[in-house]
């Protein structure tokens, strides 16, 4: 067989909803071809945003509880998607939602639990796609970068602009990603307390001023200096550039000005020297943010393109490229690279629940 559709399920750190997507992946001359066929973001209520985002401080009993009923609540949602569109999917491929990350401890934890997922939906489920990578050494992260080169190899880069900014690359014959900075996360944060969802277009950002001192801050920790594999949880944003954030005593505007500086530096500063025009894909919702991806443009130079492509694939790349990892564990096939998470070995990562 080698046409697969697929639902993807993705569910970010900035909790703005589940994204659920069907997707057809078709292996054809010895490349992979991609279809968004059907997508749409479903917006979270204001009870699971809570649940979700107190997650990491609750107890052992209601962590479980919410991993089941996050799981129920996913397969309800892909059965209601299923119906509305009348679809056929093979599979379904889960992300879940991210609550703990900490690579230095080798713990990764995404809930939404895949035997509940499998059960509400009625179709088979692949999940838990990082633990088995961290079982053989690695960060459990990122696990996109077999996309980006199997998917996407038309560009030099692939960037994500999610809740972390991470990026990948092929670098003297391997593929090479790590995280880079908290993104999304900052901007988000700082756009709530101005009463917004997010800085729509970066217009907040851009009416403010640059702060030397707070930039300078936001720079500093080691991690940006630490060679790949490398990668970033919630845990280290909150300890690290939202702490340095909170503790600022600049305008809400003007932080969100100096954090677009502090991303777009960083995500420069990961660019490898180039004598020629190189190709950066662009997606997540920071690809949306004129002025962040004006200032990335700035920094970046002019032998660097900067490309966001079409709405759908800036919003459903994640989705996307989950199905295809569950492509690969449903033939079998290598999913996860140790050149990126720093594993002992490629491996074949995911869990199959037949539902």
């Amino acid at each position: 067989m080698d046409t697969y559709y697929v639902i993807g399920l993705m569910s970010g750190t900035s909790l703005d909803g589940l994204d659920v997507a069907y997707f057809r992946l078709t292996y054809k001359n010895e490349n992979w071809i991609y279809n968004i066929l059907n997508a749409e973001t479903l917006p979270y209520d204001a009870a699971l945003i809570d649940s979700l985002r107190d997650a990491e401080t609750a107890s052992g009993n209601s962590l479980i509880a919410l991993d089941h009923t996050f799981g129920k609540y996913m397969g309800e949602q892909v059965k209601n998607f299923v119906s509305k569109y009348n679809l056929q999917p093979d599979f379904v491929a889960s992300h879940g939602h991210t609550i703990f990350h900490q690579p230095e401890k080798n713990i990764s934890l995404q809930i939404g639990n895949g035997a509940y997922l499998a059960a509400h939906a009625g179709l088979p489920v692949v999940c838990d796609f990082r633990t088995l990578d961290i079982a053989l050494g690695g960060q459990g992260a990122p696990l996109v970068p077999i996309g980006d080169e199997l998917l996407f190899k038309d560009y030099d880069y692939c960037l994500n602009l999610g809740g972390i900014a991470n990026i990948s690359f092929n670098y003297k014959g391997k593929r090479i990603a790590y995280d880079i900075s908290a993104c999304n996360m900052l901007l988000n944060t700082l756009a709530n307390h101005a009463g917004l969802n997010y800085d729509e277009d970066g217009k907040l950002a851009r009416s403010g001023k640059l702060d030397e001192q707070l930039l300078q801050s936001l720079n500093s920790p080691l991690y940006f200096t630490q060679p790949y594999p490398k990668s970033l949880g919630k845990e280290w944003a909150l300890d690290n550039s939202l702490k340095t954030l909170e503790d600022s005593t600049a305008s809400i505007n003007d932080k969100l000005h100096t954090a677009c500086h502090h991303i777009a530096q960083q995500i420069a500063n990961s660019l490898h020297p180039a004598d020629h025009k190189q190709r950066i894909l662009a997606t997540g919702g920071g690809a949306f943010n004129s002025y962040l991806i004006e200032l990335l443009q700035q920094y970046a130079g002019s032998n660097y393109l900067i490309e966001v492509p079409s709405p759908e694939l800036v919003s459903f790349k994640e989705a996307l490229v989950f199905s295809f990892l569950g492509v690969l564990r449903w033939r079998n096939q290598v999913n996860s690279l140790q050149t990126v998470t720093g594993a002992s070995r490629d491996s074949i990562g995911g869990a199959i629940y037949l539902g």
